[in-house]
């Protein structure tokens, strides 16, 4: 097939463009190198794709309609995975502007292009962010998502009304999947795992929120790409038991679905931590903090549906996704007891 990656600069969209091409599908991916990070880790991840005579690259941000309408057209895609998005909780008290002009307006530019040129099925990133206030464990999609604490949060949920509408108007198969705490190789610099590890190799302190009290729902990366390959190689369908007077959040009369895709293990931020300073060798400085606004306490996914419609399951303990992690940070960094400024 022909696959329309957005975000392919990315964490997860460069992972999943090179599992992609390795089954020895066609790849078009797109960035607009936003400078919420380092540009210089997003390059590199595309100079791991550029080798390949399967992949195509354009720089393209998905807020110019006309730009990605253009590339749209001649590119002619079959499906896309959409994983390009303003990405992070805290920084949304900062900028929110940025979370409505790249995950509201360039979401709807993605729908309006699936509308006008019939696209097979679109698989989008939603994000456990979106269970917000709710406390009732673990997170499943059938719940209800009407308490978010974060515009980041809020934003996400919203591509999931945008998505069903669209599904519900023009028939376009819909597919969101909500990730929850990914991790591993070539990961985002700020993300805690990043974090953590650059700090404790430079004998920094590293601050722990609501006192190391949280719990997460840590998934390695190839886990979840595996996850969503299987979710795009399934059009989402219509649900025939489907009941407007006991809606199901999770699917619907038109052809639109929503997954968690996570470990369906939480591990305790302590024992993340634990983990990476047996892994290092270093044993780390911690500060302990209260709460950070927009933050939740726990997560953890409920990947039964997910488990029973695609056979989605993750197999990468802690200890071995650390591991890897580690190694690919030292590998990449090309040093074991410097912390390099990563801005």
């Amino acid at each position: 097939m022909r696959i329309l990656v957005t975000g392919a600069a990315g964490f997860i969209g460069a992972h999943t463009a090179k599992a992609l091409l390795a089954r020895g599908d066609d790849v078009i991916g797109i960035d607009n190198f936003n400078p919420y990070y380092d540009l210089a880790l997003k390059r590199a991840r595309l100079d791991e794709l550029k080798n390949n005579a399967r992949f195509e690259f354009q720089s393209v941000d998905l807020t110019e309609k006309e730009s990605f309408s253009d590339l749209y057209k001649r590119a002619k895609p079959d499906r896309i995975i959409h994983l390009a998005a303003q990405p992070g909780v805290r920084y949304s008290l900062e900028n929110p502007q940025a979370y409505i002009d790249a995950n509201i307006t360039g979401f709807l530019n993605v729908l309006e292009c699936a509308r006008d040129h019939g696209t097979e099925h679109l698989v989008y990133a939603s994000s456990s962010s979106v269970y917000g206030a709710h406390a009732n464990m673990p997170y499943s999609v059938h719940h209800s998502v009407d308490h978010a604490v974060s515009l980041y949060a809020a934003t996400k949920k919203s591509n999931e009304l945008m998505a069903h509408t669209y599904a519900h108007l023009f028939r376009i198969p819909c597919t969101g999947l909500r990730f929850f705490t990914v991790y591993g190789p070539w990961g985002r610099p700020d993300m805690a795992p990043f974090i953590f590890t650059r700090k404790i190799i430079a004998g920094e302190e590293i601050q722990l929120f609501n006192h190391g009290q949280h719990s997460r729902d840590f998934t390695y990366v190839d886990d979840i790409v595996e996850g969503v390959i299987r979710v795009t190689d399934r059009i989402a369908t219509e649900n025939p038991e489907w009941d407007p007077a006991h809606p199901d959040p999770a699917t619907s009369n038109a052809p639109y679905r929503v997954y968690n895709i996570g470990s369906n293990n939480p591990t305790p931020l302590l024992r993340f931590i634990d983990v990476l300073e047996n892994t290092l060798g270093i044993e780390a400085k911690r500060t302990l903090l209260p709460m950070q606004p927009g933050d939740v306490e726990h997560t953890y996914a409920d990947v039964d549906d997910l488990i029973r419609d695609v056979g989605y399951q993750p197999t990468t303990k802690i200890e071995d996704g650390v591991a890897a992690f580690v190694r690919w940070y030292k590998d990449y960094y090309n040093h074991t007891d410097i912390a390099h400024n990563l801005n």
